[in-house]
């Protein structure tokens, strides 16, 4: 694909996208659910785990989290917190850790006290983290298609073309199913650029801030801003 076609791919505002099948029996819920049912909810960026790993898979340990944009809290401000998990189970709260030369990946979470540890926090069983990228406006925006938790939002109505400045939006044909490729490729939501492949579309953070509702959400602006 040249470079004019991407212009041109590219150039859209907004589009709107079916939602996607969910598997039969499988459980979907909300943004303002998850919000709901979380004592934080905060846009955080991974700085390092220490997991135990089972066959190349984390099986357990904890996740050190930067939080950049809290949400929701329960607590005094934490600009760092820990995120406890264990085994290997459906919705698992594990975080890739970031090499020495890259950048941790960005998520919007949702996450429960660990009651075992109130220090800590664990993920929600529906799922506790949504991927988030930087666009060229230095904007945040949930990846689109989301993945890692099934959503009953229909996202697909408030995704927008977007041209992402963030090295996690870039894949290479390793990084990616085949099947997924192709079919993000067919709806435009991946593209081919030089020698890799490339996210096009986001929703941006102000509109699921939205979707999560004031009544799931603290308000009181104070209670998320950093002690001095």
């Amino acid at each position: 694909m040249n470079r004019l076609m991407v212009i041109v791919l590219l150039a859209g505002v907004s589009a709107s996208f079916p939602a996607q099948p969910q598997a039969a029996g499988e459980a979907v819920t909300s943004l303002a659910d998850l919000a709901d049912a979380a004592d934080l909810v905060a846009l955080v960026q991974v700085r390092d785990t220490d997991y135990e790993y089972t066959r190349s898979f984390p099986s357990g340990g904890t996740a050190f989290l930067q939080v950049l944009i809290p949400y929701k809290v329960t607590r005094p401000f934490e600009d760092r917190v820990e995120v406890y998990e264990e085994g290997l189970h459906a919705h698992e709260c594990y975080f890739e850790n970031p090499s020495v030369m890259e950048e941790g990946r960005r998520y919007l979470v949702f996450l429960k006290t660990n009651p075992d540890h109130p220090q800590q926090y664990r993920g929600l069983e529906q799922g506790c983290a949504l991927e988030v990228f930087v666009n060229s406006d230095n904007r945040y925006a949930l990846k689109f298609p989301v993945t890692g938790i099934r959503l009953s939002d229909d996202l697909g109505s408030h995704a927008s073309a977007m041209d992402f400045n963030d090295a996690y939006a870039i894949l290479a044909n390793e990084d990616i199913q085949v099947a997924e490729r192709n079919e993000l490729l067919d709806r435009t939501l991946l593209i081919w650029l030089d020698d890799h492949y490339k996210y096009t579309h986001g929703v941006d953070l102000t509109v699921a801030r939205q979707l999560m509702g004031p009544d799931a959400l603290t308000l009181d602006r104070s209670l998320k801003r950093k002690a001095d």
